[in-house]
């Protein structure tokens, strides 16, 4: 069996992170988002895997390739203009001529979620789940295990069983999907609602893992519930006074000094400079050629590639993109926050700081919780940020 995976689309309700990957490349536990995708497949058997790619798709052929280091056979399709993913999904109408699985790419999903689908048999199915905030996804109304519609995002509560985007579909689908993409339907889920008195689409429960990513602050929540390791792998030096407790990953070239602590689950990349006398709590993921100077704590973060971060900081829920350049004594905690994205106002609870890639923050910063610093921004010594930042901003 063949699967079809949606990569093409930017993420633009997660901006700055996707200034310059797509939302499928965003690294999750230092992995791509994808990736998990891909291993989800591979672990069922499922190696024959088409990547709808389209906005950055360097970024996704580059790293995958042809999937042999995945155990896979990767070949690509384009979508050009990102015109939703009814439009996505026909770039493989030429590819595909049997049953197959349709996933969206941009999602964590594990084995378990995957085998739940193959398991119910023949036929068309798709996967769904619970949801505490069913108003971002689309919402299943179900009858006698039959999906007999799909509200997407709706203004009031319906429900709280949503479409994970995950489903099994015949070739035919495709007729479906040309018809609603000439009427003006550009999402697979708006297709589906109009034919759906149709065809007899299955639901699907699953007790696998699913979880999206819609916003910048859901990316520390992603973070956290991907994290599945179990024992300490170091393949870095490990300096006397270190205090490890829990599972943590260190890679090849990097160094942990002494007095650093240490509580897993923690993941850290290849070529890091850690201390001494760094405190990284759990649900931290640390990317590779990161630099933390001393007596800097880091709390449930994420720190992508090249970053580097100056002695004496707090970090606590955050996100930090590539090339981040952070001086000593930076200020960053979590809490509840006001949020904008867009035109829209989020009140969300335990929010952290997202800085864009390539930023460089002055001494004694302080970034309020839930406050958004765009890519390429300068901010000087002792300046306090809050609410949004435009990317190129100087604040002095």
């Amino acid at each position: 069996m063949k699967a079809v995976v949606l990569a093409a689309g930017e993420g633009n309700r997660l901006r700055p992170f996707t200034v310059s990957r797509p939302k499928v490349m965003i690294p999750i536990g230092n992995r791509p988002i994808l990736e998990y995708v891909v291993r989800a497949l591979a672990s069922n058997g499922i190696t024959d895997i088409i990547l709808v790619v389209g906005y950055m798709k360097e970024r996704i052929m580059s790293f995958f390739g042809n999937g042999a280091r995945f155990g896979v056979q990767i070949s690509y399709a384009i979508q050009e203009k990102q015109l939703g993913t009814a439009h996505a999904a026909l770039a493989v109408r030429d590819q595909v001529q049997e049953e197959f699985i349709m996933v969206a790419g941009d999602n964590i999903i594990d084995a378990q979620a995957i085998a739940d689908l193959l398991g119910h048999g023949d036929g068309m199915a798709m996967l769904v789940t619970e949801s505490e905030m069913p108003s971002k996804y689309g919402v299943v109304h179900i009858e006698g295990g039959r999906v007999v519609d799909i509200i997407e995002k709706p203004d009031k509560k319906v429900g709280n069983i949503i479409n994970t985007g995950i489903y099994r579909l015949p070739p035919s689908i495709f007729d479906h999907l040309e018809k609603g993409v000439m009427a003006g339907r550009s999402g697979i889920t708006h297709v589906l609602h109009g034919c759906l008195p149709k065809i007899k689409m299955e639901a699907v429960r699953s007790t696998g893992r699913w979880m999206d990513a819609v916003y910048p602050w859901d990316l520390v929540r992603l973070n956290e519930y991907a994290f599945s390791m179990a024992g300490q792998e170091t393949s870095g030096t490990i300096e006397a006074g270190v205090t490890m407790r829990g599972p943590v990953r260190v890679g090849a070239g990097s160094r942990i000094r002494a007095g650093c602590y240490i509580e897993g689950p923690v993941s850290i990349g290849e070529g890091c400079e850690i201390g001494p006398y760094v405190t990284i709590f759990p649900t931290s993921s640390i990317g590779n050629g990161v630099n933390i100077a001393p007596f800097t704590t880091i709390d449930s973060s994420i720190i992508m590639n090249n970053v580097s971060i100056g002695s004496h900081s707090h970090i606590s829920r955050a996100v930090i993109d590539d090339g981040c350049r952070i001086m000593t004594g930076l200020s960053a905690p979590s809490g509840l926050a006001q949020v904008k994205v867009e035109d829209d106002f989020f009140k969300v609870e335990r929010a952290g700081s997202m800085v864009g890639e390539f930023t460089q923050i002055g001494p004694r910063v302080v970034l309020s919780a839930g406050a958004i610093v765009g890519a390429n921004c300068r901010v000087g010594d002792g300046a306090k940020v809050s609410g949004t930042l435009e990317d190129r901003s100087i604040v002095v």
